[in-house]
């Protein structure tokens, strides 16, 4: 089974699908924070030095895996030579 066909599946699931649609903007935050390292041309041992941090915290924070504020995440967008902003958006649904 290929994983194409496995997700499709799984997201056939109506509550798989709520969940997976709820994770979709963290995971897309994500693929931007990878994105600017990958853009500055930097590895995460690089990118830790420069933020004066261990590479485990980059790694954490590319998986995910911790609950940055948004001082770290100015740093990490710093020290990738970018700049962060918030644009707030209304929900297109109920809350």
């Amino acid at each position: 089974m290929s994983l194409q066909h496995l997700k499709q599946r799984a997201l056939s699931n109506t509550e798989v699908h709520a969940e997976y649609d709820l994770l979709e903007n963290e995971f897309a935050f994500i693929d931007q924070l990878l994105s600017m390292r990958v853009q500055a041309g930097l590895t995460q041992e690089q990118l830790a030095k420069r933020m004066h941090t261990q590479k485990s915290n980059i790694s954490r924070l590319e998986r995910g895996n911790a609950n940055p504020s948004w001082t770290t995440l100015l740093k990490y967008a710093h020290a990738c030579g970018f700049e962060l902003s918030l644009t707030p958006q209304k929900m297109s649904h109920d809350v």
